[in-house]
């Protein structure tokens, strides 16, 4: 039933950011990594520093999403917890989609206090809220399902690791992070339109200077379908694991 699949999904999530997200080292790794990386390239490059935010969010949501998702689902089969979440009386999207709202959470938690200091030292004065909202909670949905499918894709720990930082790191640098798209050959450009991050970048932007809603529909419409992407083949995986 639709309220057994939702109340699963709900205790799911809870159950993952309590035992596995809020920890001080999983804190420290979502919002100093991609500070570190971002500080970097501003004090290499000293100029405008606040155009440097958008990318910012955008790597804060996808380290803090996907970091710990991508090992989660690969932790409890090796222990044995994940076949019990298979007993309970929701299907395996309803799981899968409970493990990527955990997810979704922790990495909207610790973006939103890199947002609330960028909106402190530049100021919000031209944020359009709606199209902020809705590009960090897509983005986060984007990056969750990536990290689920990372999970399901692999069976040790490491290699969990080894495949997420494979998609992640070329990602970063290709996603308009550093580089805006139109500086970077049209080889890249092409590589860059094929990553969720790319699209995420755009919509924050677009959100942060005051566009329209109907500016960035493009990227809003590329990170649900990133979403979509990533998450049904995932449920796919899983349940071929499972038969």
């Amino acid at each position: 039933m639709l309220r057994d699949d939702l109340r699963g999904m709900f205790y799911i999530a809870i159950k993952d950011l309590r035992a596995y997200y809020f920890k001080a080292p999983n804190i420290s790794w979502g919002i100093l990594f991609p500070f570190a990386f971002v500080l970097a390239f501003a004090l290499r490059n000293p100029g405008d520093t606040r155009g440097l935010v958008p990318g910012l969010l955008g790597l804060t949501l996808l380290f803090g999403t996907s970091s710990m998702e991508a090992i989660v689902i690969v932790f409890e089969r090796r222990i044995g917890s994940l076949e019990r979440l298979m007993l309970a009386p929701i299907n395996l999207a309803a799981l899968l989609g409970g493990k990527m709202i955990g997810g979704m959470l922790f990495g909207l938690t610790v973006t939103s206090v890199v947002l609330a200091v960028a909106l402190a030292v530049f100021g919000a004065g031209s944020v359009n809220w709606l199209l902020l909202a809705l590009a960090l909670l897509l983005s986060a949905a984007a990056f969750a399902a990536l990290g689920a499918f990372v999970s399901v894709a692999v069976r040790e720990i490491f290699e969990a690791q080894t495949l997420a930082n494979f998609v992640r790191f070329p990602m970063m640098f290709l996603g308009g992070v550093f580089t805006p798209l139109a500086a970077m050959p049209t080889s890249l450009k092409v590589i860059a339109r094929l990553l969720p991050l790319t699209y995420s970048v755009e919509a924050l932007r677009a959100g942060l200077d005051g566009a329209s809603l109907g500016a960035a529909w493009v990227d809003l419409a590329a990170l649900v379908g990133f979403t979509a992407l990533l998450f049904f083949p995932a449920v796919l995986i899983l349940r071929r694991g499972t038969d």
